[in-house]
């Protein structure tokens, strides 16, 4: 029997990790810009460590109101060194372009995992436990307005849940005052495509929380 797709933008395999090769990094929750993303390239505190060909820290505006938060690296983006590229990142930029939004204003976008996991497959829990702090630190660093969580793992990490996106999309929820939507990663809707409806409902809904077009601008559904 075929195993039905999770929505989540990871292969649904996850075979062991390999064992942490250093302590992570300390002090990260006082680190700026510069300092964090060093600590995220020289970190060793997971296994993933040992098959990247480079870390994923995030891309845009470091001031952003918009926050976009997905799950780990793929093969592109350990390749390119930034997350949300491929079919998928192309798909993200045409979601943000119908709001009036793009990847380099008014919009910062990273991974919950700055590694990519071997053959795309999901983070281990104690993976995710070690690069939370990264991204926490992204985010009181960015302060964004809203928060657009992207696929299971990511939703997981900033709301401390275990539910699934089903139940926890089409309202608002919270991290730290910030408020967070949740929604299915990019990856997920190209492999199932009725519920990028779904997805469009859910950017709406950040929308409503923030608006992100100009006087007069209307957002326009993606094709």
């Amino acid at each position: 029997m075929t195993r039905p797709s999770a929505p989540s933008g990871r292969s649904p395999a996850s075979p062991p990790a390999a064992l942490a090769l250093g302590p992570p990094p300390s002090g990260i929750e006082a680190l700026e810009w510069d300092g964090l993303e060093q600590a995220v390239s020289g970190c060793q505190a997971c296994g993933l460590c040992q098959g990247r060909r480079q870390t994923v820290f995030g891309v845009g505006d470091r001031q952003a109101d918009w926050m976009i938060v997905g799950e780990a690296p793929g093969e592109q983006e350990d390749l390119r060194g930034e997350p949300f590229v491929g079919n998928a990142g192309q798909l993200l930029d045409s979601m943000l372009q119908a709001v009036g939004l793009d990847r380099g204003h008014r919009v910062y976008i990273a991974n919950v995992i700055k590694c990519r996991p071997p053959g795309n497959r999901n983070p281990e829990p104690s993976e995710v436990a070690q690069c939370e702090p990264f991204l926490r630190r992204q985010i009181a660093l960015v302060k964004p307005r809203i928060i657009l969580a992207m696929g299971r793992f990511a939703v997981q990490s900033l709301l401390a849940t275990q539910e699934p996106i089903g139940k926890l999309r089409g309202r608002l929820h919270q991290y730290e005052g910030v408020p967070v939507v949740v929604t299915y990663h990019p990856a997920y809707l190209l492999r199932n495509l009725p519920d990028k409806a779904k997805a469009w409902a859910d950017l709406c809904l950040a929308l409503d929380q923030f608006p992100s077009t100009e006087p007069g601008r209307e957002p326009s559904i993606p094709t």
